[in-house]
């Protein structure tokens, strides 16, 4: 599926806050976006998530959803980010009781350690690493029921590691996910991928890193023997001397 985004714009009471913006989040596939900090990033999170009505330009999904369902925004500023003075055990009750999963003290216990997370229950949500904080976010809302979408709202704000969160949007793509980092503060240069960016309606392709079971094992098959190798190898060398 493809969530896509035809030259979006946001006006607010106080003046745009988005320009307009087209960009396509495809599932297997990961989108970076690129635009300057402030209100205009996380109003391009919420459009896409069906929760913003755009001023200009239209968001849909195909095939057609609601994007409600289908579209997580993770750790948005003011939206959806945790009460930092929260600990991770009540963090991580309140969003697994989102997305209707058991939320009780023992199966709360055992989603931290399957994560492995469960040192931390009881840490203050302010004092998890930037790594560890995005990774759970991000795991938590792809736990909800029909997302099939994940928005990564500025998760650079906390970090300069780029890795660290690009790692995360790596491994939800390359699950099936389709997802989009909104980055705000990383420089274009540093980025994993040549970025989308706010503004614009030309951009790059999403980056697909989900590769089908049954394209994989085509992949296999295509790919010669080793023994058979190693024979035409050792024949060749042999015929040399």
């Amino acid at each position: 599926m493809q969530v896509r985004a035809d030259r979006v714009s946001l006006k607010g009471p106080h003046g745009p806050l988005l320009p307009p913006t087209s960009l396509t989040v495809e599932e297997g596939c990961l989108t970076v976006v690129h635009g300057e900090p402030g209100v205009g990033i996380t109003a391009l999170a919420l459009a896409l998530a069906g929760r913003l009505k755009p001023t200009t330009g239209t968001v849909t999904a195909d095939p057609e959803g609601d994007l409600r369902r289908l579209v997580a925004v993770v750790d948005s500023p003011g939206v959806s980010e945790p009460d930092e003075a929260l600990s991770l055990r009540v963090v991580a009750a309140e969003e697994l009781a989102l997305a209707h999963r058991p939320s009780g003290k023992d199966a709360v216990a055992a989603w931290l350690s399957q994560h492995d997370a469960g040192p931390y229950a009881d840490s203050r949500f302010e004092s998890l690493e930037p790594a560890l904080r995005t990774r759970l976010l991000t795991a938590l809302a792809a736990e909800r029921d029909g997302v099939r979408v994940l928005v990564l709202d500025a998760p650079d704000r906390h970090t300069s590691d780029v890795d660290s969160w690009a790692a995360v949007a790596k491994e939800h793509a390359a699950r099936g996910f389709a997802v989009a980092v909104l980055a705000a503060t990383t420089p274009v240069s540093a980025l994993p991928y040549a970025p989308a960016k706010v503004g614009e309606a030309e951009q790059p392709d999403p980056v697909r890193l989900y590769v089908p079971p049954e394209a994989e094992a085509e992949q296999t098959k295509q790919l010669p023997d080793t023994a058979e190798l190693t024979a035409e190898t050792e024949n060749s060398e042999g015929d040399r001397a």
